[in-house]
């Protein structure tokens, strides 16, 4: 997998950035990038973060309502839209 490329990286110098995880913490990040087709940790790290920069709305609490929401549509708990209208009196 690649496109780990920023934008102006023609013209940008490579910087090394050193930091400390755990090593719990640190087979996580390797299972991660090897399972999901990176060539390296780096650019796995490096994909992650500009993510993170490019997408800063998607958060935590966001993917935990999107798992409850799955959760509620597997169960079966879920309301029609007609249903959601009448409840909450909004309009098509």
């Amino acid at each position: 997998m690649s496109g780990a490329t920023t934008k102006g990286d023609d013209e940008d110098s490579i910087v090394t950035v050193n930091f400390k995880v755990t090593e719990s913490f640190l087979d996580e990040i390797d299972d991660a990038w090897q399972g999901r087709g990176f060539n390296s940790r780096s650019e796995f790290i490096r994909y992650t973060l500009r993510d993170a920069i490019e997408h800063p709305t998607f958060d935590r609490d966001e993917l935990v309502a999107l798992l409850e929401a799955e959760t509620d549509v597997r169960e079966g708990t879920t309301m029609s839209a007609e249903a959601a209208r009448e409840q909450f009196g909004t309009d098509e």
